[in-house]
């Protein structure tokens, strides 16, 4: 396939989208942002602030009370349903946007093709569904009572890097299900997805300011879409750090929130696992999107048994996977997203060093000839964990894992639950038995077992404890984006 991409080739600084136009920003500056395989700038990008968050919030309220309000449940479902053939029409130039952007193999972004169509599909669906009931009641004489669920009105999602095309989609598909409308705020390290769909949204007949996009800072745009009084409600990916300061800032009108802040989710080998599946499984619980994953299972958990033979497999698994430039057809493991980033990964790797843990593979930045301008670093794996390290503790969203080894079932459910977030979790067993109490006392939003990471609309998504509040997926996730009228009638 061609790597050239005409939403680049434009040449053109990105601008913002609002009330459907493209615009500058009001403080006109702008800011790069890079392919990290390669260091190069890919486009520069306008940076809005807190004056681009107003005009964009405004114009959401605009088409929430005006044109889009009218708009039926079966129109929404046909809107969706353009939208998703669009999408799949054009999805090779989407996936290789956000390899170039974000750092992605190639052959993963593709990939992605049937997971981010069918979240269009499924909620096209779901927009027909959303009814209230007719309730019975205790009061006397002759009184009806019935619900309606209404949406709650303008929605400001702050999207994360590490999935442009699915966090994107993760916001607008509900929004345009439920008849909500949205402020987007990508992440800087990669915003031009988002700005890319904004352009496919403007092909299918949905009215103006239903989306808009505001490429920006957490501490500006982000900020400003958190404390606007015009916000209804956030959905918000990303660390529970950025979420404290959210919840903070949605106190001025009572924001609701949905909140998806990651974790360090545990990944679970018993003795008896088949380890043809496991070893390789757990590896890329850990490795895949160069570990870039909100519930990667970074804490890997080994019965003592098979300890030493397990973590030798996953370092010897490890060592094969090609790392390189997502273009490279052979590449498994891109770099990570930024240069910042980078530094923050070698960091946990020095922190896990000078604490007293092994390296056992990777480990180091890729500087060779085919690799020196990009972000690299090759899948790494630590040995001599304590569970109380800084590797162990604290998400480190790179290619690191930390291998410890657990005795029986107690002690691993007790470890594996000893940690402020609870976002996902792995189990490797034979015993179905095993996997189903494991996965009854595991604090964590989903378990997986005897598979690595797999995600359906359908299916909810979301956290415990730190990992956040409010699910993704399903037909609960509509729900949250509701309000519920209550309607009493004298009917005598």
């Amino acid at each position: 396939m061609s790597t050239a991409v005409p939403f680049l080739s434009e040449g053109q600084p990105k601008r913002l989208f609002i009330d459907g136009q493209w615009v500058e920003a009001a403080s006109g500056r702008t800011f790069e942002t890079r392919n990290p395989a390669t260091g190069e700038v890919l486009a520069t990008v306008a940076e809005g602030d807190e004056e681009d968050v107003n005009r964009a919030v405004a114009a959401a309220r605009r088409a929430f009370e005006g044109p889009w309000s009218r708009f039926t449940p079966a129109d929404r479902q046909r809107a969706l349903n353009r939208l998703a053939q669009r999408l799949d029409e054009q999805y090779e130039e989407f996936a290789l946007l956000e390899t170039l952007d974000l750092g992605a193999p190639l052959r993963r972004t593709l990939a992605g093709r049937h997971r981010n169509t069918n979240r269009l599909l499924y909620y096209a669906v779901a927009a027909r569904t959303i009814q209230g009931e007719t309730l019975p009641h205790s009061l006397p004489g002759e009184i009806l009572s019935y619900t309606l669920k209404e949406p709650v009105g303008v929605v400001g999602g702050i999207s994360p890097w590490n999935g442009p095309l699915g966090n994107s989609l993760g916001k607008i598909t509900p929004v345009l299900a439920t008849g909500c409308t949205l402020v987007l705020k990508p992440s800087e390290e990669a915003p031009l997805i988002a700005l890319r769909l904004a352009q496919l949204l403007a092909e299918c007949d949905i009215p103006p300011g239903v989306v808009n996009v505001v490429p920006g800072y957490g501490r500006t745009a982000g900020a400003a879409i958190a404390a606007h009084p015009d916000v209804d409600k956030i959905i918000f990916t990303g660390s529970y750090q950025t979420g404290r300061e959210i919840v903070k800032a949605s106190a001025g009108n009572f924001k609701r929130l949905a909140m998806e802040m990651g974790g360090k989710s545990p990944d679970v080998v018993f003795a008896d696992a088949d380890l043809e599946r496991a070893i390789p499984g757990a590896a890329m619980a850990t490795f895949n999107n160069t570990g870039q994953v909100c519930c990667a299972g970074t804490r890997l958990y080994v019965e003592e048994k098979i300890y030493d033979e397990f973590v030798d497999g996953v370092a010897r698994y490890a060592e094969t996977l090609r790392v390189g430039n997502g273009l490279d057809e052979e590449t498994v493991i891109g770099p990570v997203v930024s240069e910042r980033h980078l530094e923050r990964v070698l960091g946990y790797v020095e922190a896990g060093t000078s604490e007293g843990a092994r390296v056992t593979t990777g480990g180091h930045r890729l500087v060779d000839d085919e690799r020196r301008n990009g972000y690299f670093v090759p899948p790494t794996v630590f040995t001599d964990v304590r569970d109380d390290m800084r590797i162990a503790r604290e998400e480190i969203f790179g290619p690191v894992l930390s291998a410890m080894p657990f005795r029986d079932m107690e002690e691993v459910i007790r470890r594996s639950n000893d940690t402020v977030t609870g976002l996902g979790s792995y189990v490797w067993t034979r015993d179905l038995s095993k996997a189903h109490s494991y996965a009854k006392a595991v604090r964590a939003g989903s378990v997986w077992i005897n598979t690595g990471l797999l995600g359906d609309p359908a299916v909810p998504f979301g956290g415990y404890k730190m990992s956040g509040y409010g699910r993704e997926g399903g037909l609960g996730h509509l729900d949250e984006l509701m309000e519920v009228k209550s309607v009493w009638i004298n009917t005598d």
